[in-house]
């Protein structure tokens, strides 16, 4: 494969070779380039020599463990598109997966279109749209996209904000829209491309979460305020203001 070609190049970490088989087939028929290896430690390294823009992970590999795969290659790789595959389907798992850093889940067995749509989904993600700008900057905070970083700055000192995927995705979708409230589905849209949908008691755990790192990094300043009946909105204020 020539990772230099304008066709994406989606990797396939699976140890089943069958269905690596065949979603490499559905995925090339897409127009789409494929490469596929067994193990997490082959797939380490065509990440290293292939830069693909979207890989497919499955959760249980012979020589690793795909969740803790995951948060290493996020880590790494800030701007890399991650999907997970596992038989694990249920709600806990698919919100450890995001929490570490996937930015979709797909349990098995999987219809081969919802496949498709997602994979469709993360591609458009990953490069990009007309809304997308490299950093978005705002008095005291500046959010980096293509680092996936949050600084704040304080009394002339810069912090990174540690925040898990979910949490960097809720502030990307509020800082998008400054002063227009957002809804838990809305909200929910941004976080995850695929069908799956968090409940909103979910949510709000989730803004809770970004709401108090960010007042413990930032003290006596709030960047997210709740509009009754309506939801969140990210509101850009002085720092102390």
């Amino acid at each position: 494969m020539n990772p230099s070609s304008t066709q994406a190049l989606v990797l396939i970490v699976d140890d089943d070779a069958e269905l690596a088989g065949m979603v490499g087939e559905l995925l090339g028929r897409e127009g789409w380039q494929v490469h596929s290896v067994l193990t997490g430690g082959d797939g380490l390294r065509a990440i290293e020599r292939l830069h693909p823009e979207l890989v497919l992970l499955d959760v249980m590999l012979p020589d690793a463990n795909g969740y803790e795969l995951c948060r290493q290659w996020r880590g790494r790789w800030p701007a890399l598109g991650l999907l997970m595959l596992t038989a694990r389907g249920t709600p806990i798992d698919r919100v450890l997966g995001l929490e570490i850093g996937a930015d979709d889940y797909l349990a098995k067995p999987f219809e081969p279109r919802e496949l498709v749509a997602r994979v469709r989904a993360l591609l458009r993600r990953s490069r990009g749209g007309p809304r997308d700008t490299p950093v978005l900057r705002f008095p005291g905070l500046l959010i980096d996209l293509m680092q996936r970083e949050v600084r704040l700055t304080a009394a002339d000192q810069e912090q990174v904000l540690p925040l898990t995927s979910v949490e960097f995705k809720l502030l990307l979708a509020l800082a998008r829209s400054p002063g227009q409230p957002r809804n838990r589905d809305q909200l929910s849209d941004e976080v995850q491309a695929g069908s799956y949908r968090p409940q909103d008691r979910t949510v709000d755990v989730q803004v809770a979460r970004l709401r108090r790192k960010l007042r413990e990094a930032s003290p006596g300043t709030e960047w997210i305020d709740t509009v009754r009946g309506e939801g969140y909105v990210f509101v850009p204020r002085k720092p102390g203001g």
